[in-house]
């Protein structure tokens, strides 16, 4: 599945490489030279992937993965650190800030593109193409196709990405302002009571197979998938 990623890299010759690259593989792509720049664009809209350059003019890599992890709204982006640098204390000092994985130039288009998906599997699994499958509800995010013991389910766009979500998140609870951030998207002004409209339209289409009860309400908090039913 495509993904937002923020490719933060001062050398032109390799930002455009990476870019490339990415796009081929059909990622959209945000660029930034330097730390100050990253900041800002991240300010106006959260990506799903940073790339970030160990080595950077004026505020370092290393700074910027901190500030992310010390934010409350960047907390859980996923972090991977580029750099020329192999030293194993370096490594070490890298993952140390916060950052999910470290990948040492020069490397190859693939390695970076595997590692990538490696990464979103873990941190944000919504983000790929897998198969999910729970207690016989089945979605496809490749096909858009839904089926709920065996029998197919229309679902919305809204409602699919809502449903994905929580199928990659079981057990844990959402309050619709994250629910909001992670399905319709960071800095999208959406009033917090429409997520339980589609919450409800989504109950309704999984009825039918009677997963409509996976999809718990928790008084005074939000929403949970529960795979206990």
């Amino acid at each position: 599945m495509p993904a937002n990623i923020l490719l933060v890299e001062d050398e032109p010759a390799i930002q455009e490489l990476i870019a490339f690259n990415l796009t081929q593989a059909g990622h959209h792509v945000l660029r930034a030279s330097t730390a100050e720049a990253a900041l800002t664009l991240v300010k106006n809209a959260l990506p799903d992937l940073v790339l970030l350059d160990w080595m950077l003019p004026g505020i370092s890599g290393i700074e910027v993965a901190k500030r992310l992890r010390a934010d409350e709204r960047t907390r859980h982006v996923p972090i991977i650190m580029l750099t020329a640098r192999s030293d194993e204390q370096d490594k070490i000092a890298g993952l140390e800030t916060g950052a999910d994985d470290y990948i040492t130039k020069p490397f190859s288009p693939r390695e970076l593109l595997a590692r990538i998906k490696a990464v979103l599997r873990r941190r944000a699994p919504q983000m790929t193409d897998d198969t999910v499958e729970i207690r016989g509800l089945k979605l496809d995010p490749v096909t858009h196709r839904v089926s709920g013991a065996e029998s197919p389910i229309d679902l919305g766009p809204t409602e699919f990405r809502l449903l994905h979500f929580f199928m990659t998140h079981p057990e844990r609870v959402h309050s619709r302002s994250q629910l909001l951030d992670q399905v319709w998207g960071d800095h999208v002004f959406v009033e917090e009571r429409t997520v339980d409209v589609h919450i409800r339209r989504l109950r309704s289409a999984l009825e039918p197979s009677g997963h409509d009860a996976l999809i718990q309400t928790v008084r005074g908090t939000g929403y949970r998938f529960s795979t206990q039913g």
